[in-house]
């Protein structure tokens, strides 16, 4: 290979690491979260490995941010420690539980465009981990198109755990991208 062929190549390679590097940096590293919330009529929270999760979005409804608390209960019905979350009682906020059918964010934002019918919200506030929050906002503005912020609760992962939750998130995305509607 000539040398003006070789630096055409390095140039490509590059610049195709670089977009690379930038996609998962905004996409999973620092994605565009609302990070001053305001009121809204629920706060959502979505699925995975939930608990400190789910106890923030009830901490936010309870400082005032919504009247309503829904977790997507994705560790299913027996758990024990689900199970109390999902009757536990917060001074003026409702907690509502479900399953989600079928069980992907998919599944959680037909569920959540059926509550929003039904109960009337026009603004909500959706919380999931830091890697997910692209995916869900593009997966749920598919079923829900009324007012929607979108925050993250970061976990705390291992170098490991962190790229096989890019890899899986990666798989759900070709999924999310090869679907219509909601």
């Amino acid at each position: 290979m000539r040398p003006a062929h070789k630096l055409v190549v390095i140039g490509l390679a590059v610049m195709m690491v670089l977009i690379v590097g930038a996609t998962v940096y905004r996409t999973y590293v620092a994605p565009d979260i609302d990070g001053r919330l305001h009121r809204a009529d629920a706060v959502i929270v979505l699925g995975g490995n939930p608990y400190e999760r789910f106890e923030y979005g009830i901490e936010l409804a309870s400082q005032g941010l919504a009247g309503e608390v829904v977790l997507s209960n994705s560790v299913g019905p027996t758990d024990t420690r689900m199970q109390s979350l999902c009757s536990g009682a917060v001074k003026d906020v409702t907690i509502t539980c479900f399953l989600p059918q079928p069980w992907t964010t998919r599944g959680e934002a037909r569920e959540i465009r059926r509550m929003a019918e039904q109960r009337q919200w026009h603004e909500i506030i959706v919380i999931t981990t830091t890697a997910h929050v692209e995916r869900a906002r593009f997966i749920m503005e598919r079923c829900y198109t009324d007012g929607m912020q979108m925050t993250d609760f970061p976990e705390h992962r291992g170098p490991v755990e962190t790229v096989f939750g890019w890899g899986y998130q990666s798989a759900g995305w070709l999924k999310a991208l090869t679907q219509t509607g909601c």
